[in-house]
């Protein structure tokens, strides 16, 4: 459903520009210099109105957090909870996750969080889902060796398509459960996430590392005639 357009957005923008990274393949590479003391930068793809974003920003002051967003109406109220909460470790980037290269260098990104992207359910979108193999190679590119990606979806389909997208692009998968909140809450929940976690839908996750590649699969030679 599209996010209804907000009032006043561009003086609302303009009075959280402090949060906003207007020119961020200028920082390419030197992310670090927004906080020179953060132990790790990562970012979050698609962070909506940023309630994981702040709180989990606020909760690991020592880490720096890029939220990547591309509906500007959805961005500016994750800007206004940032400015709100006072937090100095999180800023927001109105972009694309295709051309995160041209946005961080290699090994830059420690981790990346997808938190209940869209799940384009017909086959011929498969390739613009985050999890398509061809998204995750392209993270592989910014993410350190070793890096992670932290999944979470209420989609059972997505899923299971994901888990399979993960190591065929050299991630090793850990912590992977079809019942996240199966016992309880299990860590900071999106807006999206609690409203489903109460209806009752399972929560679906996965940690995946960044690992070798698999190596390609042989091309038979042509028989001869």
């Amino acid at each position: 459903m599209r996010m209804r357009r907000k009032k006043n957005l561009i003086p609302r923008m303009e009075r959280c520009a402090a949060w906003q990274i207007k020119d961020p393949k200028a920082l390419r590479g030197n992310w670090r210099s927004l906080m020179p003391q953060a132990k790790e930068l990562r970012l979050e793809l698609g962070c909506g109105k940023g309630r994981f974003t702040c709180q989990t920003a606020a909760a690991e002051p020592e880490i720096l957090f890029v939220a990547v967003e591309r509906v500007p109406d959805a961005m500016v109220v994750a800007m206004e909870k940032a400015r709100d909460m006072g937090l100095t470790n999180v800023f927001f980037v109105d972009a694309d996750a295709a051309i995160l290269p041209e946005l961080f260098a290699p090994g830059e990104v420690d981790l990346i969080y997808i938190n209940f992207c869209d799940p384009w359910p017909p086959k011929r979108h498969a390739k613009r889902r985050l999890t398509h193999r061809n998204f995750l190679l392209l993270y592989r590119q910014v993410l350190k060796e070793a890096g992670q990606i932290h999944f979470k979806t209420d989609n059972a389909p997505l899923f299971e398509f994901s888990v399979l997208e993960f190591p065929a692009a050299g991630y090793r998968l850990e912590e992977v459960t079809r019942d996240l909140h199966g016992e309880g809450v299990q860590g900071i929940m999106t807006d999206y996430e609690e409203k489903f976690h109460n209806l009752g839908t399972k929560i679906n996750r996965c940690v995946a590392i960044k690992d070798a590649l698999p190596p390609e699969p042989e091309q038979e030679e042509p028989a001869e005639e």
